[in-house]
């Protein structure tokens, strides 16, 4: 071994040991380092590396520990043999598989015929990897990293991988949940919004996501009908589609879903009723009790999702959907995406516990049970009070910022037509008939600006174009520049007949 295999970086979060001990066992494992010689001494490698000699050291006695090295006395370190033993090498006339023979090429092996479907093909939202390098990114979904409780979140991470808690969460659970995070959302997180939920009414999931899929498959199939409001959240029509092709589309307004007869022959509906997915306006009282009515009268389910009731800025928010369920109809959908992470993943549903049961033994087949440590981190972060606080400063800081949105709107952009809301973290915006979204989009970017095309959340033609703006993920000194920005390009978006 010598020192060119190995390139250690001061500026690096990581310290020069950790990064030290990643390269040598990489090494080891790509099998560069040969088992019967001996590994340079900690004088000499650091020597080479230019490092104190305790950084090698270190990184030896780590290496040691984990199994990848073996001590001989007087002898020094080498590889322990037994850290490759069991692994597979592939005959030498085998050759690696063909670019060919990938999902996406068709040419070598016949994808079409052997899949029964092709779900990259969906229309989908597709957010860029690197939004954080853009100036102005009005993007929805996303967060501030200068939001996230960065401290807090760490305490109960460490807590949560103590002894005696490791021993708690690392067995199988098989299908249950971590007791503690269902006894949080049961009494702080459902009583918020006006929603009684017994423990056995109660099921973690991996995201809001996983709740929208397991409902799905329990309720639709061949011949079952499913209503969509329109325009929608557009994975939840892609998760109908994987089950049924028989899919209404139902009107949206300025209040919301429109109950009318195209509901009465469905088994299954899906709502956002505290914020529409994605025009972000909120369904009334009235409808909310004629959407319940034509639930019982007709025999279907709703699901009710309510992925962002966190961020209402209203004294008195209208209640869930579920709060006024008095059959047994709504199956409630909640998330913890929007408050502290996307990449959390974690959300809940409450129905009735003869739903819960079969979402429990479906969600088993799939993956048992979501990550018990990531449970337990999120039910202490829940039971210390953390998230209480984390929810006045989003929504201090999204109330900020909407006024600042509302306004910069209103200056630069008046042409625009804004829905009529208050809360989320969004805008959703109806543009003049001549305009083409797309071309806007593709502008904006060029000039470091993030904006998002409302069509994807269609089920049929829109009448007018539209674009969803977020302010979720943009600092608030930076939004009225942006704006200005986006609206210096709109006349090169307008088609000239």
């Amino acid at each position: 071994m010598s020192a060119p295999l190995f390139r250690l970086d001061a500026k690096r979060q990581e310290s020069l040991q950790c990064q030290l001990r990643e390269q040598i066992a990489h090494a080891i494992l790509e099998g560069h380092l040969p088992t019967g010689e001996a590994l340079p001494s900690s004088r000499k490698l650091a020597k080479e590396l230019g490092v104190a000699r305790n950084t090698v050291m270190i990184a030896y006695e780590q290496l040691l520990d984990d199994g990848y090295l073996v001590a001989r006395e007087r002898s020094g370190y080498f590889v322990n043999p037994d850290i490759l033993a069991g692994r597979v090498t592939p005959p030498a006339d085998i050759a690696p598989p063909a670019a060919s023979a990938s999902l996406h090429s068709g040419t070598a092996t016949p994808w079409d015929e052997l899949l029964t479907m092709r779900p990259s093909r969906q229309p989908t939202i597709v957010k860029p990897a690197n939004w954080l390098d853009y100036d102005y990114p009005f993007l929805y979904g996303q967060i501030d990293p200068n939001l996230f409780p960065t401290q807090h979140w760490r305490e109960c991470s460490r807590d949560s991988v103590s002894v005696p808690a490791i021993r708690r969460w690392s067995a199988d659970h098989l299908s249950e949940d971590d007791p503690l995070l269902i006894e949080q959302i049961h009494q702080r997180l459902l009583p918020r919004r006006g929603v009684w939920a017994r423990p056995e009414e109660i099921l973690i999931t991996v995201g809001a996501q996983q709740a929208l899929w397991i409902t799905a498959m329990l309720i639709l199939g061949a011949g079952r009908r499913f209503a969509m409001e329109n325009p929608g959240y557009v994975d939840m029509v892609n998760i109908a589609r994987t089950f049924t092709d028989d899919i209404v589309a139902v009107d949206v307004d300025d209040q919301g879903l429109v109950i009318d007869q195209r509901l009465a022959d469905c088994h299954l509906a899906y709502v956002t009723p505290s914020h529409q997915s994605p025009t972000g306006v909120t369904l009334p009282m009235q409808r909310r009790r004629d959407l319940l009515d034509s639930a019982s009268a007709n025999n279907y389910l709703v699901i009710e999702d309510d992925y962002e009731s966190e961020t209402n800025f209203v004294d008195n928010p209208t209640p869930a959907l579920k709060s006024l369920d008095s059959d047994g109809r709504v199956i409630y959908v909640g998330s913890l995406s929007k408050t502290l992470a996307p990449g959390l993943r974690l959300g809940y549903m409450v129905a009735p516990p003869a739903f819960i049961a079969e979402a429990r033994a479906l969600r088993r087949l799939m993956l048992r049970h979501p990550a018990t440590n990531n449970q337990r981190s999120v039910a202490l972060f829940l039971d210390r009070g953390y998230h209480d606080a984390l929810l006045r400063q989003i929504r201090q800081t999204y109330q900020r910022r909407w006024l600042l949105m509302r306004d910069a709107l209103a200056s630069h952009l008046p042409e625009l037509r804004i829905r009529s809301t208050f809360g989320g973290s969004c805008f959703w915006l109806e543009a003049p008939a001549d305009t083409d979204v797309a071309l806007l989009k593709r502008l904006a970017e060029e000039h470091s600006i993030l904006i998002e095309n409302g069509e994807v959340h269609f089920l049929t033609p829109a009448h007018r174009p539209t674009l969803r703006l977020g302010f979720s993920a943009i600092d608030e000194t930076r939004i009225e520049r942006g704006i200005e920005r986006l609206a210096a390009l709109l006349p090169q978006a307008r088609r000239t007949s």
